[in-house]
C-alpha cells in the first residue's frame, strides 16, 4: 500500500475524532482563499459536451493576458496542478532533481516515481516552490540555471510583481499554476503548465485529449478575464492576514513566513495548539517534521467570529 503523503486539509478525519458536522467546522488547514469567485452561468452543452478547441483557444487565450505570459512560451491546462507536477518528470530523461526543502512534498515524490534521484545539488534539475509551501520563501532568477527547470506558482497570485513568468521562455523551464487556491474553487480541478515548447508537447500527449472539463474551461477563462475582482482580492486578502497575525502574534505565537493566503507560526507545541482548535471546531496544519510550526489558512468574513473566540 502506498503510504499517504502529509498534507493540508483531511476535515473528515477531524470530524471523527472531534465531532461536529461540516458546515460548523472551519477549515484553515489549506491556503485556499475562503471567498471564492462567483461561479458563471453554464450552457447546456457545457455539460454535455466534448469541449472543443475554441473552449481551450479561449481558456489560454485569457490566461496569456492575465499572467503575461512570453509569446514564445507554450501553455497547457490540465485538472489541477497536481496533475501536471506528476507527469512533468516524464518529460525529459530521469537524472538528478534538487528540491529544496521543506516544501509541497508532491514534487518529489513524483520525481522519485519517475525513477529520479532526488539529492542535494542543483545539477541536472531543479524543482521550486515560490512562493514556498509552507515558509511563503520568494526565489531568485539568479537562483534557478538547471537544465530542467520547474518553477510551482501555485500560490503566486497574491503577489503578481512576484512572477518569474519571464523565464518561461528560456529552454528547459516550466512554470506551474494553480487555479484553485487564488480563486477559491480548488474543486474545479484547473492547473496550467507554461514553458519550454519542446517539454509542453510531451506534457500535452501524456495528458491526453479533453484534459480539462467543460465546465472548468467556462469558468477559469470568465476568472482569468476579471483582473478587477482579482485586484479587490489581493487587498482583502492582505488586510486579512494582518488581521490574523495580530490575532495569533497576540497569544504568543511568532510568525515566520507564509502568503496572504496562508501564514506559519512557531509556537510551543503545535500538536497541542492544533487539538485547542480542534475542540472548538477549527482545523489547522502542523507539520511531522516541525513540531513547532503551526499554518494557518484565513477565515472567509462570517467566520472571524469563531476563531477568534477559540482563545
Amino acid at each position: 500500500m502506498t503510504q499517504k503523503r502529509d498534507h493540508g486539509g483531511g476535515l473528515d478525519a477531524a470530524i471523527a475524532t472531534y465531532g461536529g458536522t461540516r458546515s460548523n467546522w472551519l477549515d484553515l488547514s489549506t491556503g485556499i482563499n475562503p471567498i471564492p469567485y462567483p461561479l458563471p452561468a453554464f450552457s447546456n452543452d457545457t455539460w454535455t459536451a466534448l469541449p472543443d478547441q475554441a473552449a481551450f483557444a479561449r481558456l489560454y487565450d485569457f490566461a496569456r493576458s492575465f499572467w503575461n505570459i512570453p509569446k514564445d512560451a507554450a501553455i497547457i491546462g490540465a485538472t489541477g496542478a497536481s496533475a501536471i507536477i506528476a507527469a512533468l518528470p516524464h518529460t525529459v530523461p530521469s537524472a538528478r532533481v534538487y528540491i529544496p526543502g521543506p516544501t509541497y512534498n508532491e514534487h518529489g515524490a513524483a520525481f522519485q516515481a519517475a525513477g529520479w534521484n532526488v539529492n542535494d545539488t542543483p545539477q541536472d534539475a531543479m524543482v521550486v516552490v515560490h512562493p514556498n509551501n509552507p515558509d511563503g520563501r520568494i526565489w531568485k532568477a539568479s537562483d534557478l540555471d538547471t537544465p530542467f527547470t520547474i518553477i510551482d506558482e501555485s500560490f503566486g497570485d497574491v503577489a503578481p510583481d512576484q512572477s518569474l513568468i519571464h523565464l518561461a521562455r528560456r529552454p528547459g523551464t516550466v512554470v506551474l499554476k494553480s487555479f484553485g487556491k487564488f480563486w477559491g474553487l480548488a474543486g474545479v480541478r484547473l492547473g496550467f503548465a507554461i514553458g519550454d515548447p519542446a517539454i509542453i508537447a510531451k506534457l500535452t500527449d501524456l495528458l491526453g485529449p479533453w484534459q480539462i472539463s467543460g465546465p472548468a474551461l467556462t469558468i477559469g477563462a470568465v476568472a482569468l478575464s476579471d483582473p478587477a475582482w482579482a485586484n479587490q482580492t489581493r487587498a482583502r486578502l492582505t488586510a486579512d492576514s494582518v488581521r490574523l497575525d495580530a490575532l495569533i502574534t497576540g497569544q504568543g505565537a511568532e510568525l515566520i513566513g507564509g502568503t496572504t493566503l496562508f501564514r506559519l507560526y512557531k509556537v510551543k507545541d503545535a500538536t497541542e495548539t492544533q487539538h485547542q482548535l480542534a475542540q472548538n471546531h477549527i482545523w489547522s496544519r502542523s507539520f511531522p517534521y516541525a513540531p513547532d510550526w503551526l499554518r494557518l489558512g484565513l477565515p472567509a468574513t462570517h467566520r472571524w467570529a469563531q476563531l477568534e473566540s477559540a482563545f
